[in-house]
């Protein structure tokens, strides 16, 4: 299992970058069409919004569709239409004109991934793996997203496990027909990073004990590669996303590492949880936005609800706001929420969406 610790808890928050804030941050927000969109979901893709808007940046609408055993049909507009509702408007992406990143659906750059998969192996940073295809998809694949991650999915290949077949002996098997997939040589070393909700983070030598697969038997890429690959191409300078992600932080910085790129700046989002800790799930339909749409919620009232779970908003209610609508400086439109919006006042700790809460904010918006 991935572990990742505070390397001090007496740490000062991070800024928005290394160095400077980028005068103009380019953030995405990248989804898979796998279902309705939840509100982690839209929490993540509202922050992203409020960030490129506060700071006079951009957001991409990403589709990351790699894993076609779990697309669900229809989901993709489902989720362009749900996103447009709440008002969150993407720079780039499906739907949009304009952009020079595209395409923005991963199943459409397939050759690119393909491309940055050769390099490395020219570069001897990954290798061709021509172990039995069932062996090689299975062991050390965590394609299906951070639960196998986080140990609950088939244990992961260490390199010397498998000595690779050089170049010349590579060609020959695939030329007899022999499926391989691609492993990325992962370093074996302690790290350090510093992400911008969590602050220092120490991730052990042991995440570095294996080698992830980056393209599959068929050639597809796995979130890995597409991922750190995608962001670079698009220009993303900031990226915010679940902390389930977090485990994959020492793998996608030494993937840009071995690329020669700069990796973004990383936010993390705590998880929303239900009362008894237990994760908010996809499956639960009264957490799918769709389902509060269709229950007659006030769009305005579901994203005020949302920025404040997991965020410090208290104080932060413009003078300008008529008293009577917000005495506690909770009640906050699009526009006080983008002018009020600072990545350091996201919580380290997972939140409990309050429907009481949301009750009082709808009757505020009507």
């Amino acid at each position: 299992t991935t572990t990742a610790n505070h390397a001090s808890a007496s740490a000062s928050s991070p800024t928005l970058s290394s160095s400077a804030t980028p005068i103009a941050p380019r953030l995405r927000f990248a989804p898979s069409p796998t279902g309705h969109l939840h509100l982690g979901g839209l929490r993540t893709a509202l922050f992203n919004h409020l960030f490129a808007r506060r700071y006079n940046g951009s957001w991409i609408l990403r589709i990351e569709d790699t894993d076609q055993s779990r697309l669900v049909p229809g989901a993709t507009d489902a989720l362009q239409e749900v996103l447009e509702w709440c008002g969150l408007d993407w720079d780039e992406g499906p739907g949009r004109t304009g952009g020079s990143c595209g395409p923005w659906i991963q199943s459409e750059r397939l050759e690119i991934h393909r491309q940055y998969a050769e390099k490395l192996i020219a570069t001897g940073k990954a290798y061709r793996d021509f172990r039995t295809e069932g062996f090689a998809d299975s062991a050390g694949s965590d394609a299906a997203g951070p639960s196998r991650q986080r140990g609950r999915g088939p244990r992961i290949v260490a390199a010397d496990d498998y000595v690779p077949p050089d170049e010349d002996e590579a060609r020959a098997l695939i030329r007899d027909g022999r499926s391989f997939v691609v492993r990325f040589k992962m370093p074996s070393a302690p790290l350090t990073h510093s992400d911008l909700v969590y602050g220092p983070l120490n991730f052990p030598a042991d995440v570095g004990a294996s080698d992830p697969i980056l393209l599959k038997s068929d050639g597809w890429p796995t979130y890995h590669l597409a991922n750190v690959v995608d962001d670079h191409l698009m220009g993303v300078t900031h990226v915010l996303r679940g902390e389930e992600w977090l485990p994959s932080v020492p793998k996608h910085l030494a993937l840009y590492e071995a690329l020669g790129l700069a990796p973004p700046v990383f936010a993390h989002l705590p998880l929303l949880v239900n009362k008894d800790g237990s994760k908010l799930s996809k499956r639960s339909g009264d957490v799918h936005v769709a389902a509060y749409r269709a229950a007659g919620w006030e769009p305005e009232a579901l994203v005020n609800w949302v920025a404040l779970l997991g965020y410090n908003h208290h104080g932060q209610g413009p003078a300008r706001l008529e008293g009577n609508r917000n005495e506690d400086g909770e009640v906050l439109s699009m526009q006080d929420l983008i002018a009020s919006f600072d990545p350091k006042r996201i919580s380290h700790s997972r939140a409990t969406p309050d429907a009481g809460k949301l009750a009082f904010l709808n009757r505020r918006h009507l």
